[in-house]
């Protein structure tokens, strides 16, 4: 717990900081170039003068000096974006969904069409936005004219708008974009991802895939402590967002505890087909496989259609896979009880 909510100050200064935006070539990752940024703009934060800007001189520094955040934010901008517009024509039937997102989400744009036909309900792409290593406020600073997300909330199109923030909260995105969809559609419902620690939380260099082949159950368990820390904080946010709407209109999809209960399944060797947790992820940073982005848009399919994806055939993409049967199943069953045990998800089983 104390070590979530030490790291969360350092997204402040380094908003998208685990985001990777160097060359491969150069060995970099995000949060070393971010640090590199923040130093040239506050010299004095490194305030052992060994040239260099730690994390700890960094959170150190953000707490003396808050408005560093802003003056950061402002001079760092946005990542590089791309969106795609609605793919339905008009007067389609079906639940409209817009995903807005970084790379630990947007896969389920993809993944829930195929989902949504195997379980035989409509479901239409109203269209979808990303920028890697985003917090929702940098989708709605983007300029109008490449704001697809705004775009499609104006024209009244979406009934389920997808959100997926970073580290640092509050994220005052979420209740803008939530505010202007609701002035076109009174029934939106805003569905926010809680997602996974970059790294598994490690924001040093030398983390690798293959070191989270050794993490034993009750590290995760405890890495799940950590991230309840960040959790809370998005609660509080959404509660109170909620509360000043007089109705439930944004709800929590639990995506991290949802992986984090697979990892200990695979851990204690409970997994059908997967023998190592870093099957569950394509690169050290902490993107998700196939596995896991399976997993994560069950998670999706629940909150946004109320009803359980168990029993759902395995999709084409999984179907070579040892023990492919058993393992979706899987896969679905604890896409629900996460789904269904978190109180702010609005899922309830039966």
């Amino acid at each position: 717990m104390k070590h979530a909510l030490l790291i969360l100050p350092l997204a402040a200064l380094v908003p998208g900081a685990f985001q990777l935006i160097a060359q491969v070539a150069a060995k970099k990752s995000g949060i070393e170039a971010r640090l590199e940024q923040a130093l040239r703009m506050f010299p004095d934060a490194d305030t052992d003068k060994d040239g260099a800007l730690s994390i700890n001189e960094a959170l150190a520094y953000v707490e003396k000096h808050p408005e560093a955040r802003d003056k950061f934010m402002a001079r760092a901008g946005s990542g590089k974006s791309s969106s795609k517009p609605a793919s339905f024509a008009p007067g389609a039937e079906g639940t409209k969904v817009f995903v807005c997102a970084h790379s630990y989400m947007i896969y389920t744009a993809d993944w829930l069409p195929q989902i949504a036909q195997a379980a035989g309900v409509p479901h239409l792409k109203a269209g979808q936005q990303m920028i890697g290593g985003s917090r929702v406020q940098q989708h709605w600073d983007l300029p109008d004219e490449r704001n697809q997300a705004k775009k499609a909330l104006q024209e009244g199109i979406v009934d389920v708008l997808t959100l997926s923030p970073n580290l640092l909260m509050p994220d005052e995105g979420i209740d803008r974009f939530t505010r202007l969809g609701l002035e076109k559609n009174p029934e939106l419902r805003v569905l926010v991802q809680a997602s996974w620690a970059p790294r598994d939380g490690k924001a040093g260099a030398g983390f690798a895939n293959a070191m989270r082949d050794s993490v034993t159950a009750e590290e995760i368990d405890s890495m799940l402590e950590a991230h309840n820390g960040w959790l809370s904080l998005l609660e509080k946010q959404v509660t109170g967002l909620n509360t000043e709407l007089g109705r439930p209109s944004v709800r929590i999809i639990p995506a991290s505890a949802a992986l984090h209960s697979l990892r200990r399944h695979v851990a204690e060797g409970r997994a059908p087909g997967v023998s190592k947790q870093s099957e569950l992820f394509r690169d050290d940073h902490g993107h998700p496989s196939d596995i896991t982005a399976l997993l994560v848009s069950y998670c999706h399919f629940a909150c946004i259609y109320q009803r359980t994806p168990v029993g759902l055939p395995v999709p084409e993409k999984l179907s070579a896979r040892p023990q492919s049967s058993d393992l979706v199943r899987l896969l679905q069953q604890i896409a629900w009880d996460a789904v269904t045990s978190h109180p702010m998800s609005g899922v309830k089983k039966a």
